[in-house]
């Protein structure tokens, strides 16, 4: 039993109601026809490179995996593995911000050697949108934003899972335009390690 004037705690069922809410409503104001769009330019793409920092680039890594399963050439910027980016290439630039500096620079390397640069970000004025030749924009606050004015959500914790909601409704968008079976995709898993 409560005492009065005690606050009222939040249960799991609340914190689940807020961030269901919170990520449909922005995956419901995005402009799908940029995303489909950005599968064109990605699946049209010699070699497709995402980097992110942070839980950004948590969810930039598994939206990599997944169009990997797709079977298209794709690198984490950063990983030992990863080749040169170049004429040809997209890199996939993630930063909530749009200020992340590791980020702005791989972004900036990309246009020099003539890839492409797709931006994912809430500020569409940033450094990072400036540099890029393509911007999605998620309306999420920045992570520096604490007025529950966007989300009641911590941190940048409304754009990392609206990242990767986003990359998979695109992965799913781009597979069942495709012929290949769930079975043919299952092959591209990982089976070592």
């Amino acid at each position: 039993m409560t005492d009065i004037g005690e606050p009222t705690r939040l249960q799991f069922h609340d914190g689940r109601r807020i961030v269901l809410e919170e990520t449909a409503r922005l995956l419901n104001s995005i402009d799908a026809g940029a995303w489909d769009h950005a599968g064109r330019l990605i699946t049209s793409a010699r070699s497709s490179f995402f980097i992110g920092s942070g839980r950004s680039g948590l969810a930039v890594q598994m939206a990599a995996m997944r169009l990997m399963h797709l079977g298209l050439r794709v690198h984490v910027a950063g990983e030992v593995s990863a080749p040169a980016i170049g004429e040809g290439d997209v890199l996939i630039a993630v930063s909530g911000s749009g200020t992340t500096g590791s980020v702005i620079a791989a972004a900036r390397t990309a246009k020099k050697v003539g890839a492409s640069v797709l931006a994912v970000t809430t500020a569409s004025e940033s450094a990072l949108a400036q540099d890029s030749d393509e911007v999605l924009i998620l309306p999420a606050a920045e992570k520096q934003d604490h007025s529950a004015a966007i989300t009641h959500q911590y941190a940048g914790s409304l754009f990392e899972q609206s990242v990767l909601l986003a990359f998979d409704a695109l992965f799913h968008s781009l597979w069942t335009n495709d012929d290949q079976t769930a079975e043919t995709l299952w092959k591209r898993h990982a089976n070592i390690g």
